[in-house]
């Protein structure tokens, strides 16, 4: 993954951007997910977290950080760079928190909407999932709410293609605008399983 890029912004240029709407938004978001992307070497030797684990930590992260810089909740009382990574480490430490619980409870049932929210790229997809729980007619309604886009890419993740065909496919920048677009269309989708 390339970190910063040509127009390689600084942190409150995109803390900026991020409050407004349209392509600088996109851009400031790729740019806000690329230059911190060593967190995730971090989650794994501080925190002995999987690849995965580190990854969906990271992104977890990322979201959480665009959704408060954009309604404006962000103080900005710590540089960007603190702020992403004290969210960074609460969610590896509840991350191995849960590893434990789960440990401990093998019976415990979870919703669907907890099993989108840990799901990591390497694991079965949320289509087969939501299939093997007989909730396709669900899902194909859930899935028809969101917007085009959104959904071709969720299939297509779905039918296991890799970030890079999705990409080329769906016609996104880069690989990593397609998995910073997938966890934003789960959570879309997410959100549409709240209503239900």
């Amino acid at each position: 993954m390339a970190i910063g890029g040509s127009n390689n912004n600084s942190d409150q240029e995109i803390i900026e951007q991020l409050k407004q709407q349209g392509i600088d938004k996109i851009k400031s978001e790729e740019q806000l997910f690329n230059r911190y992307v060593y967190f995730i070497r971090e989650g794994m030797s501080k925190h002995a977290l999987s690849e995965d684990d580190a990854f969906d930590a990271y992104s977890d992260t990322i979201l959480s950080a665009i959704e408060k810089i954009s309604n404006g909740t962000f103080e900005g009382r710590s540089s960007l760079k603190t702020y992403l990574y004290q969210i960074f480490h609460n969610k590896c430490v509840d991350l191995l928190r849960k590893k434990t619980t789960n440990k401990q409870s093998v019976h415990r049932t979870e919703s669907i909407t907890d099993k989108f929210m840990h799901m990591s790229d390497a694991a079965k997809s949320i289509v087969q999932q939501l299939v093997e729980k007989s909730d396709w007619d669900l899902l194909r309604q859930k899935l028809n709410e969101l917007e085009d886009k959104c959904r071709k890419l969720l299939l297509m993740w779905a039918d296991n293609y890799a970030d890079k065909e999705i990409s080329v496919a769906l016609v996104y920048k880069s690989a990593d605008v397609v998995k910073t677009s997938r966890l934003r269309c789960l959570d879309k989708l997410r959100q549409l399983y709240k209503t239900t």
